[in-house]
């Protein structure tokens, strides 16, 4: 029972912190607004592909997990 509690509680701390993430992202302007995100619009239908955010997200994190997991 004690693992299960350590895993809720990180699942809680990371909740938490990707909630802070999507306050603080929000005020940002250009995210999501990058030359190479695909935004298609039609009558009824309307198509957004973060694309260029999406890579740029992923290098950084990645960045992060290399810097933090060395030892």
């Amino acid at each position: 029972m004690q693992h299960i509690g350590k895993l809720l509680v990180i699942v809680g701390i990371g909740t938490a912190l990707f909630g802070v993430l999507l306050i603080f992202f929000a005020k940002l302007p250009w995210l999501g607004r990058l030359p190479g995100d695909i935004i298609i619009h039609k009558k009824n239908f309307t198509l957004y592909f973060p694309l260029a955010t999406s890579i740029l997200l992923s290098l950084l994190l990645t960045l992060l997990f290399w810097l933090f997991g060395r030892k």
